[in-house]
């Protein structure tokens, strides 16, 4: 099947083609004839499988083919990253047809997403909290939106975004198209979806949540005290290319980039901590390959595309069977193929227990040739070395002034007995 058997605009074709799209994915083949016919839809879509174009390309179509002014689709994703990778896409989607786009998300100024949402551009992609801080202005009325897209509504769970999903679902208009895409289902989501759409066409939705089948899975049992020198065995190797290294804090994310860059081996870092500049930056500069290692919590576990990602290396083993999917999605993304290499310490034993249950399989545990896996072992304090002439010095003069007591090099008046 091609793109061109889905009877969309010639338009659209055209960006279709000249961003290399070939054959359609499979939730593409599923959703783009449901999504065109004007039916409401939920997904079971997961990272990497091309849901970004199963939704874009048949509301676009559906807009060109009935224009009118204003805001027409609203899509809601959970982080800037995704809000603003979508915005990319929509805007090389509808490059030839006039489609303006817009991200509204937090850590930036609001002056141009205002004037973006004053202006009436056809597609905001938005953040949920930052978008409420737009509806509560007096130019915030998305009276006119006819397109609704909901993605990664189980991340949104996670990140305690129903709440602020549900408010702005109480600004849209009631009639409406509804796509809703999740890589889970639990209860919440399953709730908030029988909410917002009506006589949905539903697409593997009962299907089991796994990695992209181009993804090998292999795991390094190592103590916790030698994973920084596993991984730079690993990048010096031959075998490691583009690399996401992804830790469990945004404190251990500083660590690991602050010494890797000490062992010369450049690097970016992104986590909630970092400012939108400085997450922009990291991004762009690890998408251009001007550096081979993004360090990373799971802000970017989640639909970001990045071509040609050769690895994923979970430094840390993630507590939820659904963030190790989601992580090694970062790679083998389209149908292509990476690897994702796990960091297991004897504690994070039970969490690799789980996602192998999660997944329905055993990770492969990997040795590495010429690298000491075995825990260093503590060496003896060495004995305090003690210049027995100046302590003898120190001791008649401190004996020739009466009164004194005696006190020693331990900041004790009694000898040193106790110490």
């Amino acid at each position: 099947m091609q793109f061109s058997e889905f009877g969309l605009d010639a338009r659209l074709l055209r960006a279709v083609e000249e961003l290399s799209y070939t054959t359609p994915t499979p939730i593409q083949a599923e959703a783009i004839p449901a999504a065109l016919s004007g039916r409401d839809v939920i997904a079971a879509a997961m990272t990497g499988s091309g849901k970004t174009a199963a939704f874009l390309l048949p509301v676009l179509h559906r807009i060109l083919q009935a224009p009118k002014l204003g805001t027409r689709l609203l899509v809601l994703t959970p982080t800037r990253e995704l809000c603003v990778q979508i915005h990319e896409a929509c805007t090389a989607l509808g490059r030839h047809a006039g489609i303006s786009c817009a991200p509204i998300y937090g850590g930036v100024g609001m002056g141009p997403q205002e004037t973006a949402i004053q202006r009436g551009v056809t597609v905001l992609v938005a953040t949920p909290g930052r978008l409420l801080d737009h509806l509560s202005r007096p130019y915030g009325h998305p009276d006119r939106i006819d397109f609704l897209v909901v993605d990664e509504a189980d991340r949104m769970l996670d990140m305690g975004f129903l709440p602020d999903v549900r408010k702005v679902l109480a600004r849209l208009p009631k009639k409406r198209q509804t796509l809703f895409f999740s890589a889970t289902l639990p209860p919440e989501v399953r709730g908030l979806s029988k909410e917002i759409l009506t006589d949905a066409v539903a697409i593997n939705v009962e299907r089991k949540a796994l990695p992209a089948t181009g993804v090998s899975q292999a795991a390094f049992a190592v103590h916790g005290g030698a994973k920084n020198a596993l991984l730079v065995a690993l990048l010096n190797s031959n075998d490691v290319g583009s690399v996401i290294v992804f830790t469990r804090t945004k404190a251990r994310c500083n660590r690991l980039a602050d010494f890797l860059e000490a062992q010369g081996i450049p690097n970016v870092r992104i986590h909630g901590n970092r400012t939108q500049g400085q997450r922009s930056s990291a991004m762009a500069d690890f998408k251009a390959a001007k550096v081979r290692v993004l360090c990373a919590t799971d802000v970017v576990a989640r639909g970001i595309d990045i071509s040609a990602l050769d690895h994923v290396v979970n430094y840390d083993v993630p507590h939820v069977p659904g963030d190790y999917i989601h992580r090694v999605g970062r790679t083998a993304r389209a149908e292509a193929v990476g690897e994702a290499l796990t960091f297991v310490s004897p504690e994070e034993e039970a969490e690799l227990r789980a996602i192998e249950k999660a997944i329905g399989r055993k990770i492969e545990r990997r040795p590495l040739p010429a690298f000491d896996f075995t825990p260093k072992p503590k060496r003896p304090a060495e004995p305090r070395k003690v210049d027995e002439r100046a302590l003898a010095q120190q001791r008649a003069a401190r004996a020739g002034k009466k009164g004194s007591p005696e006190v020693t090099t331990w900041g004790r008046s009694d000898g040193g007995r106790h110490r």
